[in-house]
């Protein structure tokens, strides 16, 4: 795995000349949607790298402790044991890259994953998720509790008035002392890209996350009307990959909300492998954020196994 960003400075400079192209973005977004799937027998390998990039997502009201334990035994055998064994895929520790919870749901993941010997990482949102509109103090003590815990990722929310208003030294100072309450956990910061109205202020915010020392960079929360999309996926991925030219760090990329279809995650891989290379076709620098989707990739590995697809109680709930 490589090195962890340790942040850098906040350089105004960097940040002031950006300008996106809006045509150009649209246009290679466009091409990377045309792209032809995988043949057949690819295929499945596809769907499979993307259920082990996904990060199992529950984050309702109405959480349990039993449906969290349910999420949890999902995430650790995401895909029916015949299926995998069928493809000689049985024993090669498939599950989903970790599974994200509300800070309040943390020990019971941890719990369930104990229980089943399970070292998956439990991820938590935080921050006043979804908004960000609570005091920083409260924002900061909420990191703390989720990693006191147990959770060893934590998906941060940006303020974003800040962004908004152009408000760059407080956004890096906030997302800076994020950072230092996770301590050995790794942030993912989310941006909620669908309320930052521009492509420029997305790569704006993309970069000073970064100067601040996120792990990873997240399209949204979910909860906004616009979440992930692969025009401001475009944005945010050039934006990791100028920082990594400048800094040599790597940042990972974590597109999150609306994520519902096998043929989607394919998308998503195929935009990876081509803006940022093969380095970051893995768990350590990139996620999927999704909670529907697993249903649909197992259900087109089974059409790929049996040539048929399932009736819907042939298939565990996801």
């Amino acid at each position: 795995m490589s090195a962890r960003n340790p942040g850098m400075h906040l350089d105004l400079e960097w940040v002031s000349k950006v300008r996106v192209n809006t045509q150009a973005v649209l246009k290679r977004a466009q091409q990377i949607q045309g792209r032809k799937v995988a043949k057949k027998q690819w295929q499945a390998a596809w769907l499979l790298k993307a259920v082990t990039c996904i990060d199992l997502t529950t984050l309702a009201g109405d959480d349990t402790p039993s449906n969290v334990h349910r999420l949890c035994m999902k995430a650790t055998q995401p895909i029916r044991h015949d299926l995998l064994k069928s493809m000689d895929m049985h024993n090669k520790g498939i599950t989903t890259a970790a599974v994200c919870v509300y800070p309040s749901r943390v020990a019971d993941a941890v719990k369930s994953l104990k229980a089943a010997n399970s070292s998956l990482p439990v991820a938590s949102v935080a921050t006043g998720f979804p908004a960000g509109q609570t005091p920083l103090k409260t924002r900061l003590a909420e990191v703390q509790m989720a990693v006191e815990d147990g959770a060893t990722e934590i998906d941060i929310v940006i303020n974003r008035t800040l962004a908004l208003t152009g408000q760059w030294g407080a956004l890096y100072d906030e997302i800076r002392q994020f950072r230092e309450a996770c301590g050995d956990a790794h942030m993912k910061t989310i941006l909620a890209v669908g309320e930052l109205g521009t492509f420029t202020n997305v790569y704006k915010a993309s970069l000073v996350s970064m100067m601040a020392g996120s792990d990873f960079i997240k399209t949204s929360t979910g909860k906004e009307t616009v979440n992930a999309t692969y025009p401001i996926a475009i944005v945010m991925v050039r934006a990791i990959r100028d920082y990594f030219l400048r800094t040599g760090y790597k940042v990972g990329f974590k597109p999150a909300g609306g994520i519902r279809t096998a043929q989607e995650s394919v998308v998503w891989l195929t935009l990876m492998k081509e803006e940022l290379g093969d380095e970051w076709l893995n768990s350590h620098l990139f996620r999927l954020g999704a909670s529907s989707l697993l249903a649909d990739i197992e259900r087109q590995i089974y059409h790929y196994v049996t040539g048929r697809y399932p009736a819907y109680h042939e298939l565990p709930m996801a």
